[in-house]
């Protein structure tokens, strides 16, 4: 818990965003995404652009998985009026089944980047994690085999962690989870056995015991291993996010 407590008492800043006017830029987006270790569901990638020239600090946000139900939710109307533009995009379990998970992010990126550009076209783009996945060119898997996207233009720049410290970053996986969570929640009254209001389609054991007595649905990653069982040569991938 001490370690719980630590890093909710570090607020992200706009420090490293506000880096970015050394190069000119006014408009800085966060992004990042939620799902992409779910057993079931979209993954989800959110967008928050900032004004460098107009923007302050927004209290109480924090990365997604700091944050309780109730406080995501709370926060989503503050970012939306905080933020020069937003945008939440979804690639579903069969665009990922079809053309790979990173094919699948950037989908998801480039649906949400649609949203943001009708409003303002971000000068630059600050991507949690290590690799980039969102850009047109950016390097995919070699088992991504979907057409060549086409979307974010503008420089990504990656950062490990980005989500705890840079607070474009925290408010977009704000509002891609609290917008995923909700679709997991109206599916689980379709599919009420496999207990999506709750796990939100990541790999329990009472999902996977689920699976294992009813099969898969439509909305399940059916290239993964979904059941109990280990079935050869499909990965489990059960990274959280």
């Amino acid at each position: 818990m001490a370690s719980v407590r630590t890093a909710r008492s570090k607020a992200p800043t706009l420090s490293f965003e506000r880096t970015f006017t050394q190069a000119g830029h006014r408009y800085v987006a966060g992004c990042d995404e939620v799902g992409r270790g779910a057993l079931a569901g979209p993954v989800s990638v959110g967008l928050v652009v900032i004004d460098l020239d107009a923007a302050r600090g927004l209290r109480g946000v924090r990365d997604s998985k700091l944050l309780s139900a109730g406080e995501r939710t709370a926060l989503v109307p503050r970012i939306r009026r905080w933020a020069a533009a937003y945008g939440v995009g979804h690639a579903s379990a069969a665009e990922i089944d079809a053309d790979g998970l990173m094919a699948a992010l950037r989908a998801a990126g480039n649906r949400a980047w649609e949203q943001v550009s009708a409003t303002v076209r971000p000068d630059a783009v600050i991507l949690d994690g290590n690799h980039d996945w969102l850009s047109a060119g950016g390097q995919g898997s070699l088992f991504d085999t979907g057409p060549e996207p086409t979307g974010c233009d503008s420089p990504v720049t990656t950062r490990i962690k980005a989500d705890l410290d840079c607070l474009s970053v925290a408010a977009a996986s704000v509002l891609a989870k609290v917008e995923r969570d909700a679709l997991m929640t109206s599916l689980a009254r379709e599919h009420p056995e496999y207990g999506w209001e709750v796990n939100k389609g990541y790999a329990t054991a009472a999902h996977r015991a689920a699976i294992d007595g009813r099969g898969p649905t439509n909305y399940h990653r059916r290239s993964w291993r979904l059941g109990s069982t280990e079935r050869p040569g499909v990965p489990g991938l059960e990274i959280g996010g």
